[in-house]
């Protein structure tokens, strides 16, 4: 058994006995969660973008090993927790809507100007976005998680919902055919 803080940060995952490389900077994986919510693409359609993105050699890897291969690529993602949660949590953060309120909290924890650097391991990124503390960004997840849970917001969480509607509130995605549509009506 392997004591997790001797753990490296993994680069490379196992799939059908054998190891792939994998992308693992925090942009590959932010690429990977914009397409799993891209109102485009069916569940297929995702996974094997998701796949394309963290596999740089998924060409050599036999479509066999897909399923194994977007386990591990969910496991990563996940930072390595293997459970899945038993009752499904409301969606509170939108990475591509969020990420300008995410990224400045981010550098305060870590010290540094994250989109300078040429690599940063998903799982440092992970682990900074997990002691943001208190920002701009927890305040609109909490009001996010308060929404959704039908809690009723306090008269200060109320006026600063009033206010920031547009942090807070998810813009809707369309399809391209929503899209010509709205268009359309617009013209």
């Amino acid at each position: 058994m392997s004591n997790p803080w001797n753990d490296r940060l993994p680069v490379r995952v196992e799939v059908g006995g054998v190891e792939y490389g994998i992308r693992s900077d925090y942009r590959a994986i932010l690429d990977i969660c914009a397409a799993l919510s891209d109102p485009e693409l069916d569940g297929q359609e995702r996974a094997a973008v998701a796949l394309e993105i963290f596999y740089p050699d998924l060409e050599n890897m036999p479509p066999e090993h897909y399923e194994d291969a977007l386990r591990q690529c969910m496991w990563f993602i996940n930072g390595g927790a293997d459970e899945t949660p038993e009752k499904k949590s409301p969606r509170l953060v939108d990475w591509e809507q969020d990420f300008r309120h995410i990224v400045a909290p981010i550098n305060r924890v870590t010290g540094r100007e994250i989109r300078a650097e040429e690599y940063i391991h998903w799982w440092t990124f992970l682990a900074a976005y997990y002691e943001i503390g208190d920002c701009t960004f927890a305040q609109v997840v909490r009001i996010r998680d308060h929404k959704a849970r039908g809690k009723a917001l306090d008269k200060t969480d109320q006026e600063w919902y009033n206010r920031n509607r547009q942090l807070v509130d998810f813009k809707r995605k369309y399809t391209e055919q929503e899209n010509a549509v709205l268009d359309k009506w617009l013209r």
